[in-house]
């Protein structure tokens, strides 16, 4: 078909299904494929009547997916054809992939409301690779993926009456720790057994310290993280977990003390649980572990 001016080469163009005449009447339904369509409007539409286009408004009005001409269709009469244009000012919706970064405005994102918020239940915009495809993702979801949360986490500490004295001279004990400051899953035993047991697989770093007092000259005290029940970690490499020795300057003897602090990264399971344990070697010599404290979290991968 021939075009005084330029040829559109965009828009929603449908033919609408064929219309036969019937004697006095002159309204109609427009079907493309068997379903009814409705137009934009009647200046959006090319009516042809007998070989003569047909005027809008004038000619025919619409309503719906209803044609109404002027005056009642004789038998005789040929609608030669209909033909929607869409909205003008719509060009109709694009192939798949066929729209570009440079057609999308600069403030695609920028220009929208701000949000302060998000709940577990929101929506975001991911590609996935394994479909090729978008997919959207409620937050929570989102952030289980890329990590989560610190937690399980807990952090206890001894009290005032947990001062060690019961630790037999050279031999590694369970230490206790009975006050939690906080403990996020409740994994951490305060009152029977003084152990995590996360239940989450993953890495975690897990701290602890005591201080050894009243220790004599060229005495030790030791500290070591069980896991399962069998030593896990010695932070200089000896079996018995870690050393840290005070030695008296003085020319007349004394006691003193001395701080360990112990810190890993672990693998655990869910099943697996932790432990401290800790001695002195002091001939003998009441001295005891205090200030003692007990903490782990999971690491984000």
């Amino acid at each position: 078909m021939a075009y005084i001016g330029k040829q559109p080469v965009v828009g929603n163009f449908q033919v609408c299904d064929a219309i036969s005449v019937v004697n006095g009447q002159a309204a109609y339904t427009m079907q493309v494929g068997s379903t009814n369509v409705e137009p934009e409007n009647a200046n959006h539409m090319l009516v042809s009547l007998n070989g003569i286009l047909q005027k809008p408004g004038s000619s025919f009005t619409i309503s719906g997916a209803t044609i109404t001409f002027a005056s009642n269709l004789a038998t005789g009469d040929v609608i030669d054809f209909i033909i929607l244009l869409g909205d003008t000012l719509n060009i109709g919706t694009p192939s798949d992939a066929t729209i570009t970064n440079a057609k999308l405005a600069q403030d695609l994102i920028t220009g929208e409301t701000a949000e302060t918020s998000i709940a577990d239940a929101d929506e975001v915009l991911i590609y996935d690779t394994s479909a090729s495809a978008l997919r959207k993702m409620t937050r929570s979801n989102f952030v289980s993926g890329v990590g989560g949360a610190n937690t399980p986490a807990f952090f206890a500490q001894s009290t005032n009456t947990e001062d060690g004295t019961d630790i037999s001279d050279n031999t590694l004990t369970k230490l206790t720790f009975s006050t939690e400051v906080f403990d996020s899953d409740s994994t951490y035993d305060n009152s029977t057994n003084y152990r995590f047991t996360p239940g989450v697989a993953g890495k975690y770093m897990i701290t602890a310290k005591a201080t050894a007092i009243s220790m004599i000259n060229d005495s030790e005290a030791a500290m070591a993280i069980y896991k399962n029940g069998s030593i896990l970690e010695a932070a200089n490499g000896a079996a018995l977990g870690v050393y840290t020795s005070y030695y008296n300057v003085g020319t007349n003897g004394g006691v003193g003390k001395t701080s360990m602090t112990l810190n890993a990264i672990v693998d655990s399971d869910d099943d697996d649980y932790f432990e401290i344990y800790g001695k002195k070697n002091d001939g003998g010599n009441t001295s005891g572990l205090v200030d003692k404290y007990f903490g782990a979290f999971r690491i984000i991968l």
